[in-house]
């Protein structure tokens, strides 16, 4: 039986062209620390890595402020570093209703040493209402949290909109573009974007255990480093040096991953994100036209006329839901996630908390021939009312 692999959302398979060449190649000829070496092939790989945030900052229009992009692990080392490292007691933020646990767990961990949180609403399809936000901002109130592309429904966020707002009330805008970066358009500058968190191995195309932040020079000077160490600079002091990357860049970086992401990024410009993104979007709203009319199939989130990412969400509303993700890679070889994608309180906005959603995601090498065959096998799996 064939496998159709429709869990990009979760990571990217297969990943660009070149990225697990690039790694090898690092692995077996150049192998070398970075920072930590006074050797041809320890300046070779930190010429990868500055290329690398030259691509990032390309990729998200943030000029060439190539000491500003930090790399971590994941974007929820990210999102933790930014979190925990800026917001201090006494602080409010306003974060969306559709959030990743990777944002909403270190702010409900922070609530304890007395920060607090809003919840920006969004109507039933995941659609944030922009119109509430204003009300929401105290006195005290530091900055806007937020995704730019739901995990769970697809749904997108008017980052235009609300950076527009931050700017005007001289609060800090922070973005997780984890299901967005490579996919959709990002201008860091126009949209008034403090911080970026991004992980390399979903739509960026790169491995996994590679993500990071980019960031303004005030944010770097307000957030403190949660991690500290060793960075091969001012090896003289036991303090954390105060300029970036380093102040943020603590112990040996996952370098095989970032020539990994490095090859990423060069197959992302080669073939322009415009085209990925027109691509994985005619194959989702195409897959939710042939599966809308099926009956006790729920299609949630944006419908396929609307702004939305490659993220399609079903609530098989006559049965169980794993039952049907089961049958479905099982007998059709159709490979989905079902459950709550880590985002309780987006399917308690989306109105499928408890019982969650199969979720569809397409990608660069997804083509229609496996959207006809997964719509097929929704259509006999799916229970009847």
């Amino acid at each position: 039986m064939e496998k159709i692999y429709l869990d990009n959302g979760s990571t990217s398979f297969p990943k660009a062209p070149g990225v697990s060449d690039a790694v090898k190649f690092f692995m077996d000829q150049v192998g070398a620390n970075v920072n930590r070496g006074g050797y041809e092939s320890a300046y070779s790989a930190e010429d990868v890595i500055m290329e690398t945030r030259e691509r990032l900052c390309r990729l998200f229009h943030f000029g060439k402020r190539l000491k500003n992009v930090i790399f971590t692990p994941s974007v929820t080392y990210s999102l933790n570093s930014i979190i925990k490292g800026w917001l201090q007691p006494g602080d409010h933020v306003l974060v969306g209703s559709l959030e990743h646990n990777a944002m909403m767990r270190p702010l409900v961990q922070m609530e304890s040493i007395g920060v607090a949180f809003d919840r920006i609403p969004a109507n039933e399809e995941g659609r944030m209402l922009v119109e509430e936000i204003e009300p929401l901002i105290r006195p005290n109130t530091k900055g806007i949290l937020t995704l730019h592309g739901s995990n769970v429904c697809g749904s997108i966020t008017p980052l235009q909109q609300v950076g527009e707002i931050c700017q005007r009330h001289n609060i800090k805008f922070v973005v997780d573009a984890a299901q967005t970066a490579g996919v959709f358009p990002i201008d860091m500058e126009a949209m008034h974007i403090d911080v970026l968190a991004f992980t390399g191995h979903k739509s960026l195309l790169g491995p996994q255990g590679i993500g990071g932040f980019l960031l303004t020079d005030e944010m770097a000077r307000e957030i403190r480093p949660v991690i500290t160490g060793g960075t091969g600079s001012v090896s003289d002091s036991e303090e954390q040096p105060d300029f970036l990357p380093d102040k943020f860049e603590s112990g040996t970086m996952n370098i095989p991953g970032i020539f990994g992401l490095h090859a990423a990024l060069g197959y992302l410009e080669q073939r322009g994100i415009e085209n990925i993104r027109a691509h994985e979007l005619s194959l989702a709203c195409a897959f939710i036209e042939k599966v809308k009319d099926i009956p006790g199939v729920r299609v949630v989130g944006p419908g396929p006329e609307e702004e939305r990412a490659p993220v399609v969400s079903l609530d098989f509303t006559a049965g169980d839901n794993a039952e049907v993700a089961f049958i479905l890679e099982s007998q059709y070889g159709i490979m989905t996630r079902c459950g709550l994608h880590c985002a309780p309180n987006a399917h308690k906005t989306l109105k499928t908390f408890p019982q969650g959603t199969v979720r569809f995601t397409f990608g660069w090498a997804n083509t229609m021939e496996e959207v006809e065959a997964a719509a097929g096998a929704v259509a006999k799996a799916a229970p009847r009312p």
